[in-house]
């Protein structure tokens, strides 16, 4: 079964500089952080405060949520950080 991302849940998480958003596969839940350097690598004009960082999640949702399935087969964890060399 594929990791899908259906909860449009996001949220920033100040002391790990990183926004978090979840995925599923079958009925397991697995937690991803994409760091702000990856965000201003995505989106280098995103304002640099939670908002910005927010907005930028929102924008690039599918290609973030598509980088975040090739971290996933990378090998099982409990959680995955995106970071710029994902991008």
């Amino acid at each position: 079964m594929p990791l899908i991302f259906p909860n449009e849940s996001r949220s920033y998480d100040s002391a790990r500089g990183a926004v978090r958003f979840w995925g599923y596969q079958s009925s397991m839940e697995f937690s991803f952080f994409v760091t702000t350097g990856a965000l201003k690598k995505v989106q280098p004009d995103m304002a640099p405060d939670e908002a910005g960082f927010l907005d930028a999640f929102d924008t690039n949702r599918d290609r973030i949520c598509a980088i975040a399935a090739v971290v996933y087969a990378r090998g099982r964890k409990g959680s995955y950080e995106l970071v710029s060399s994902d991008f």
